[in-house]
């Protein structure tokens, strides 16, 4: 087992493997490599409580258990380039490793946009500094707050903007509906009757041209010819995989890193991908590869992809059999959650209340060929806690074609 695994990306998905590796019997050397200076933390109350100013840093820093005490960590530094042919990546210190066992946990950075106008006064949420920043900006007395992007960090951002006290909100989207996308337009259509009861503005149907100003965004000029007054703009428009550094080697990067039913890249049994850059197929819906940014799936697939790994690395089967998750997901906005389970997004055309209403606490079914493969709840503690009971129902796996 002399043999290193070296595992690109050093936030929750790198953690989660480095101690999958060892409950799957893996002694040999571990070695991360991350590129911010800070040991994993969680991300999702970046657009909440630590915009908001409710939770530390130190409140953020997912404990490190004993398994992987021994293992490496090469943090401020980044894999700039892979050899899988000669299991060989460069870091942009100008050092090398060689790994016996590669890991792809690299996840994703921001989407910007390519507007004309200046840069200053425009936020991303993805890191620790990113979310520092942007609650500096907030907390200015008067701000003026344009979102750009309806999706779940531009909606979270939103509520922890209006908390704040900012003097206007507006969030801006192509699409007609906040979080039309993954929910459908039975719950946009409530979510965003909650923001606008709340104070936050919305423009839907469409986009942004432009910024104004000199120095610093003074606003945002929209497809329309609207013009909104703006001291602090954030830029939620999705996501870039980070997988430059795999360029060359013959895999599929077109969306993330594709894999297997086992999260092998490529075919190559030494090289795995997890977390969100990971884009695999789910035994438990169509099989069709896809990426998934919830915060469930970094554990899911560090616990198989790791199994799997260590099983070629020590020469045995893992005996598995092909990955099936249930994701979950949840998002805190105002005085309200969204919670999740399964696949609703690929349940939009059949979309069913299964309990409540969506004037109130609802739970909303998404059934694809009448079978249920999503469950979403909206409003406080007693919705999520429904939802959750479909959990048994979601975990069945469609009977095998004829």
């Amino acid at each position: 087992m002399s043999a290193t695994v070296v595992v690109a990306g050093a936030s929750m998905a790198g953690l989660r493997t480095a101690e999958q590796l060892r409950a799957a019997g893996w002694t040999g050397p571990v070695t991360l490599v991350g590129d911010e200076p800070h040991m994993p933390y969680n991300r999702p109350p970046l657009s909440k409580e630590v915009l908001a100013g409710k939770a530390p840093f130190e409140s953020l820093a997912f404990r490190l258990r004993a398994g992987v005490a021994d293992v490496e960590w090469r943090l401020g530094t980044r894999i700039v380039r892979a050899d899988l042919d000669r299991r060989l990546v460069e870091l942009d210190d100008g050092t090398s490793l060689a790994y016996g066992g590669l890991v792809a946990a690299t996840g994703m950075r921001p989407r910007r946009l390519r507007c004309p106008g200046p840069l200053t006064g425009r936020h991303t949420v993805r890191t620790l500094a990113d979310a520092q920043g942007l609650r500096e900006a907030l907390i200015r007395p008067g701000a003026r707050v344009v979102v750009v992007g309806a999706g779940f960090i531009g909606c979270e951002v939103a509520a922890t903007a209006v908390s704040l006290g900012a003097a206007q909100v507006t969030v801006v989207d192509p699409l007609p509906l906040p979080m039309v996308a993954p929910l459908g337009e039975l719950l946009a259509k409530a979510l965003l009757a909650r923001h606008e009861k709340r104070g936050v503005r919305f423009a839907l149907g469409t986009g942004v041209t432009a910024f104004e100003g000199e120095d610093r965004v003074t606003g945002v000029v929209l497809a329309d010819g609207t013009v909104l007054p703006a001291d602090v703009v954030v830029e939620s428009v999705g996501s870039l995989a980070n997988t430059e550094w795999l360029d060359g080697n013959g895999l599929d990067l077109t969306d993330g890193v594709l894999t297997d039913e086992h999260l092998r890249a490529g075919g190559r049994p030494d090289v795995i991908a997890v977390g969100d850059v990971a884009r695999f197929p789910n035994a438990r819906y169509d099989g069709v590869p896809r990426r998934v940014e919830h915060w469930s799936i970094p554990t899911d697939t560090a616990k198989h992809a790791a199994r799997v790994l260590a099983a070629h690395l020590t020469g045995t089967d893992a005996g598995l059999a092909p990955f099936a998750p249930l994701p979950t997901f949840w998002s805190d906005q105002h005085d309200f959650r969204l919670q999740s389970f399964g696949a609703p997004a690929l349940g939009k055309e059949d979309v069913r209340v299964l309990e409540g209403d969506p004037a109130g606490d609802v739970v909303a079914g998404y059934h694809t060929g009448g079978r249920l493969v999503g469950v979403v709840a909206l409003g406080g503690q007693a919705a999520a806690a429904s939802a959750a009971r479909h959990r048994a129902e979601l975990l069945k796996r469609p009977a095998p074609a004829a």
